[in-house]
């Protein structure tokens, strides 16, 4: 098969053959559906779309010989043989309609543009928002769009009365040429005949009218109304003058005389039925109705008559599909059909009725007739109730689905209901339900028929998006997005996509705008009037739609504008006042709701902190609107709020500090931050003491918050540093108290803290020596050590790695101060210019007690982690250098194996040149290390003395050189080099 959706059995071939000559005749399969239940559904229940043979490409190849050039212009390739046309295409020319009778196994109704279910698909697809804006641009174009949208090609498709195979199974009729007065012909014959043939045959059609008065018996009538049936059927052109009112009086009549003969009822009313949809689509198509058209009133009682309960099942079906396509065409002659009792008179038959055919027949002629007069469902819902109603729309299959989705449509669009229906919460969880469906047809029309609720009752939002309508509209929007193959209905759910999107998005300032009311009205009291609570209750569950549009990636990037975070910085500052007492909502909507409020608003600008771009496009509003507020909140008695708020200051604050590092490298001129940081400074950092000396996990997200601040700007590690000196030993009491837990969330924060303010160069390190750093930093170092050499699950050596770097990186920093500190006064000595020598003694006898590391560094250098190696190695150069060796236990047996193994298995000169000054500082700064080297240290007297004999390089040289060094200091003097 050229199609996967076709399903054709190998065996029957015939219907193989049948759909590929549908699929050349009509340009695409007879039933498509990418859902399996769906495609079964569609190939028991439904009729394909209708083959119009009207310039069809395999009508023209048969009979027309289309040139080469006509081929390829013909829109059933719809371009995708463009490559294959030549430069100087001809134009293309519309066929004339074939003034032929034609055979119409099915025919959809034309309507609007924007109401077909289109089959191509445009080549690229603007937004949502901007396809909207282009459809509507008020009120009234919103509501005339969505009325045009409520039926569709497939919600009109007519399907013949005569010869039906789902109404009744015909069998063959053969009729005697010698009782008929009009001559019988082959199909090969009348497919021949010139037009004055036709117009002679077709002129004895008042010769069937008289054998059918005339016949002998009931055998001749009704293969005579059969004939007429079967004219009416294939006419394509009907002369005025034709007595079509006389055939159908006669028919009436006949059936009348003989209403309790179900047979003969079953022969006459396709013929009726036939007839008057001829009429009623032709009288479409005049302005004035002709005389021999007209319908006798008797017609519509007979098969008014022919719905009623106790009739023959195939006498109700011909008379709901005499009704369904009369009623198609919305001409005068469906009025005859537009009763009290037709609407509750169908909905019977679809109820009652347990054939499917019957049962999809009967809805969709009540749906037909709605689109005619609306009144006719209504009259439904009023006599069975709407929960039956409901009932039936939830368990039915995606054809009855769809007929009374748009039923419901058509009667809120003109207002029938609609005050009932849009405060039934019933109504719009089953159709939010229908969302589920895997036809495009009924997703689309659940969409509008939400549209129309949310358009006259905007809280019913809530409800919806509380049944996951916002992830239904992201689903659909994927599916939807040019590029990608689309099934049948694609575009038509498209369009009531964008409009359903486009009228969410236009309502959120009006929703946002409502809750800022409310709030204000109440701003500054304990007890809000009635009216006032009544008004707080409709309005603040409100603020959960925001929540959900938010993190929504269809709504977020249309509805967070500069002025969205306006408005939300004043509810802020209404939630702070909340918080703080100032204004009382438990009394006017429980405790409970306005915690939810509460939440619900801190949880709505986490959602936009995950998307950085928003909060830097709009910057200024975030610092000028949020972050004050935000603030404010840290200081909440309320646990739950500080830590929701600190934490999500403290990761605004970071994305914007970091946003505005990054374009400074780009050297782009950015707002400076100073603002952000006066505003911290003044409003928050006075708070910390309190804050830090909060219970777990408070103190976290606080030490996040200046982790961000220091790690980002480095003027606010001065501003931290200068204005609240007084941070530090509270800092110190947090990690005192952390350090049971020294792999924990707080204790690594602290330390990544630290290390921001001491890498800073203009951190005043003698402030936190005076604090301690040096008793601190050694047992942190001491016990995160021994962590890390003795752990033997893998995650908690990587945590006591990454622990370890920052310490390392802190005793680095604190080394190389003092070591500059040394140094300058060393200098400020030679050259005569003095220095304070007192200051840098002291300085040292602040740092003495690291000397007691030296061991536990040398332990480190065998690490596999290269990172681990070089912190320490640099730290451990710079201890020796300014202590040397402080005691003999530096070149203890464990130390030299340390030594001799990191030497064996490193083969860069310039490591191994700074472990071997490391080795000859410690043995000539201490003759204690010497002797132990000498006496206890042979594994690595052996490694030195196997680098003093091997110089390959200049680089070699020198490592070869500074080992025969040490080797002479211990006394290993006749080693010979060798290169």
């Amino acid at each position: 098969m050229s199609s996967s959706c076709i399903i054709a059995p190998d065996s029957h071939f015939e219907v193989c053959l049948i759909s590929e000559i549908y699929f050349l005749f009509i340009g695409r399969p007879p039933f498509f559906s990418d859902s399996f239940s769906e495609l079964i559904e569609k190939i028991l229940y439904e009729d394909p779309l209708p083959p119009r043979p009207e310039g069809n490409i395999l009508v023209l190849l048969l009979f027309k010989r289309l040139n080469w050039t006509d081929i390829l212009e013909h829109p059933f390739w719809k371009g995708s043989l463009s490559h294959c046309a030549g430069d100087d295409s001809a134009d293309s020319q519309g066929t004339s309609s074939s003034s032929r009778p034609t055979p119409r196994t099915s025919t959809a109704v034309e309507v609007s543009d924007a109401t077909t279910a289109p089959t191509q698909n445009s080549s690229q697809k603007d937004s949502c928002l901007k396809n909207a804006k282009n459809i509507c641009s008020s009120h009234q174009d919103m509501e005339s769009t969505l009325k045009e949208l409520i039926y569709t090609e497939s919600d009109l498709i007519i399907t013949p009365i005569i010869d039906n195979p789902k109404i009744v199974k015909q069998v063959p009729v053969r009729f005697d040429v010698k009782t008929l007065h009009i001559p019988t012909y082959s199909a090969e014959k009348l497919s021949s005949m010139k037009d004055t043939d036709w117009n002679d045959f077709l002129q004895r059609f008042p010769i069937l009218i008289q054998q059918l008065r005339a016949a002998a018996n009931w055998d001749i009538r009704a293969k005579v109304a059969r004939v007429i049936g079967l004219l009416a059927l294939h006419t394509s052109e009907l002369g005025e003058n034709v007595p079509l009112s006389e055939a159908m009086m006669l028919l009436t009549e006949l059936i009348r005389e003989n209403f309790r003969n179900s047979k003969l009822k079953q022969c006459l009313l396709p013929p009726l039925g036939e007839l008057l949809y001829l009429i009623a689509s032709k009288e479409r198509k005049r302005e004035h109705p002709r005389e021999c058209w007209v319908v006798p009133s008797a017609a519509y009682t007979v098969l008014m008559r022919c719905l009623r309960e106790g009739e023959d099942r195939v006498v109700n079906h011909l008379a709901a599909k005499i009704i369904e396509n009369v009623c198609t065409t919305l001409s005068c002659h469906a009025q005859g059909f537009i009763t009290g009792e037709v609407g509750p008179i169908l909905w019977y038959l679809f109820t009652h009725s347990t054939v499917d055919s019957l049962k999809i027949t009967a809805v969709s002629a009540l749906c037909r007739t709605t689109r005619y007069s609306p009144s006719a469902f209504q009259s439904v819902i009023e006599k069975v109730g709407l929960t039956a109603v409901l009932n039936s729309l939830a368990s039915g299959i995606c054809k009855i689905q769809q007929y009374i989705l748009t039923m419901f449509s058509a009667m809120l669009s003109c207002g029938i209901h609609l005050q009932k229906l849009i405060q039934e919460k019933d109504f719009v969880t089953t159709i939010t339900r229908l969302l589920e469906s895997p036809s495009n047809f009924i997703r689309a029309k659940a969409f509008l028929l939400l549209l129309q609720v949310f358009i006259n009752n905007r809280e019913m939002l809530l409800l919806s998006c509380q049944a996951r309508l916002v992830m239904y509209i992201e689903r659909d929007s994927r599916k939807t997005t040019p590029g990608k193959e689309q099934q049948g209905g694609s575009e038509y759910l498209s369009k009531c996509l964008d409009l359903l999107i486009y009228h969410i998005v236009r309502e959120l300032p009006g929703i946002l705008g409502d809750i800022l009311a409310a709030l204000t009205n109440v701003s500054g009291r304990k007890h809000p009037s009635t009216v006032q609570a009544k008004q707080l209750k409709m309005c603040l569950p409100m603020m959960s739609v925001v929540l959900h549009l938010v993190t929504s990636q269809v709504f977020r990037p249309q509805i967070v504008t500069e002025e969205f975070l306006f408005n939300y910085g004043t509810l802020l500052n209404f939630i702070k006042s909340i918080d703080s007492g100032e204004t009382n909502l438990d009394g006017a909507i429980g405790q409970a709701a306005s915690e939810e409020l509460i939440k619900t608003t801190l949880s709505t600008f986490e959602a936009i902190t995950q998307h950085p771009v928003l909060l830097t496009i709009y910057r200024l509003t975030v610092e000028d609107c949020i972050l004050p507020p935000l603030v404010s909140l840290v200081c909440s008695q309320n646990v739950e709020w500080r830590l929701f708020s600190l934490r999500l200051l403290s990761e605004t604050t970071s994305l914007l500090l970091s946003h505005e590092v990054m374009a400074e490298e780009k050297e782009e001129s950015r707002h400076s931050n100073s603002k952000l940081l006066s505003l911290i400074r003044d409003s928050l950092l006075p708070q910390y003491e309190h804050i830090l000396m909060a219970p777990d996990p408070v103190p976290l997200y606080a030490l996040k918050l200046l982790v961000a601040l220091t790690e980002h700007s480095p003027a606010s590690v001065s501003l931290v540093e200068e204005i609240f000196s007084h941070l530090f030993p509270v800092l110190f009491q947090v990690i005192l108290e952390h350090q049971d837990s020294i792999l924990g969330n707080t204790m690594h924060t602290a330390i990544a803290l630290l290390n921001n303010m001491v890498a800073n160069k203009s951190t005043n390190m003698m402030l936190l020596f005076e604090e301690g750093l040096v008793h601190h930093i050694c047992n942190l170092l001491i016990e995160t050590v021994t962590l890390y050499l003795e752990a033997d699950d893998k995650s908690h050596t990587k945590t006591a790695n990454v622990l370890l770097l920052s310490l390392l990186d802190i005793l680095h920093c604190m080394l190389m101060y003092t070591a500059n500190i040394v140094r300058q006064t060393l200098q400020a000595q030679k050259s005569g210019t003095g220095g304070d020598t007192q200051a840098a003694e002291d300085l040292l006898l602040i740092n003495k007690p690291l000397t007691d590391l030296i061991s536990l560094l040398i332990q480190l250098l065998p690490s596999e982690d290269t990172d681990i190696f070089e912190s320490a190695s640099q730290c451990l150069s710079l201890l020796v250098q300014l202590y040397g060796g402080s005691s003999q236990e530096c070149m203890s047996p464990e130390n030299t194996d340390s030594f001799a193994e990191v030497l064996k298995s490193k083969k860069d000169p310039r490591k191994l040149k700074l472990l071997l000054r490391i080795i000859k500082r410690l043995v000539t700064s201490n003759e204690k290390c010497s002797e132990s080297l000498k006496n206890d240290g042979d594994g690595l007297i052996q490694t030195l003395e196997s680098l003093a004999q091997t110089a390959s390089s200049h680089a070699d040289v020198a490592v070869a050189s500074l080992a025969l060094e040490i080797l002479r200091t211990v006394g290993h003097e006749n080693i010979k080099t060798t290169k």
